[in-house]
């Protein structure tokens, strides 16, 4: 990654807008959520992943629960999780992740993990029994786990899909051109294949894409165009921010409205939800996109 980020020409940094300022983190429900994850020595993708809504959301008694530790092996150009030679596999964690749950009387659950291509099932068995561990513990409690593609192993996919969760993320995190660039690791065939297969399970799809990493408008409505083709149900657009200097830099910050043409476009074309603005997340309102499965 470091040689192709090293091709790219080297551009003045964008001056991020005022719609993009956040509160700085505190409260009582950020103190109780850092509690939970210090005592259970969970990893989130709020922290992670540096996501702005870190404030909002733990202020809310809300998190991303990522399982299989905090090293990725793959080297996306747009992640601030580490990139190395995990060593971490915690076989307690399913239940370590469905206690925190209950202690934080959660009615949604979202768990993400890093890539983990150095294990046969790329981590699927630990995220079925985690799936089970939170309905074990947690019978009311709604489950959303966002999965990496397990290299295309369709048996490991199914791992997860049997577990049933109320829904299936897997993002695309961009459009195809920009593939190499962004997660040259993954493919964008796989991507959609991933969240085929789980509609296929009966099971909510849900999937995301970041702006501002150079793609064309028309490209992102030829991506939403082969998302309504395979019938997936959720769609979040977020503004691209760029973690370090390491990492790709900001083209451009989509305006909100544009945000909002996106939304309303999308979902004229086919598309159930979107879910679409500057500080939009994968898990951002998560609790809410589950209710549909209810309507």
């Amino acid at each position: 990654m470091s040689e192709i980020l090293a091709t790219q020409p080297k551009k003045e940094r964008v001056k991020r807008p005022d719609w993009l300022k956040v509160k700085v983190p505190q409260g009582q429900g950020y103190k109780f959520v850092r509690e939970v994850v210090d005592e259970h020595q969970l990893h989130t993708v709020c922290e992670s992943a540096r996501c702005p809504n870190i404030g909002e959301c733990w202020g809310n008694r809300t998190a991303t629960f990522m399982i299989l530790g905090d090293i990725c092996t793959r080297s996306c150009g747009f992640c601030a999780v580490i990139t190395g030679k995990p060593t971490e596999l915690d076989l307690q964690e399913p239940v370590k992740v469905a206690e925190s749950v209950k202690l934080l009387d959660l009615r949604h659950a979202v768990i993400t993990s890093v890539n983990r291509d150095e294990l046969s099932d790329g981590g699927a068995d630990i995220f079925a029994r985690t799936i089970y561990e939170i309905r074990k513990a947690n019978p009311e409690t709604t489950i959303e786990v966002l999965i990496p593609d397990f290299m295309g192993n369709w048996d490991a996919l199914d791992l997860v899909l049997e577990a049933k969760p109320d829904i299936l993320g897997h993002n695309t995190e961009s459009v195809p051109r920009l593939y190499q660039l962004v997660r040259p690791q993954a493919q964008y065939e796989r991507t959609l294949e991933v969240l085929e297969r789980a509609k296929s399970k009966g099971l909510l799809s849900k999937t995301g894409i970041m702006l501002g990493l150079g793609e064309e408008n028309h490209e992102v409505f030829e991506v939403i165009e082969d998302l309504v083709k395979i019938k997936c149900d959720i769609l979040t657009l977020g503004q691209y921010l760029q973690p370090t200097k390491k990492h790709l830099p900001v083209t451009r910050f989509v305006t909100p409205q544009e945000f909002l043409d996106f939304k309303v476009k999308g979902e004229k074309m086919g598309l159930r939800h979107i879910e679409s603005a500057p500080l939009v997340r994968s898990s951002y309102h998560a609790d809410e996109q589950a209710r549909m499965d209810r309507q």
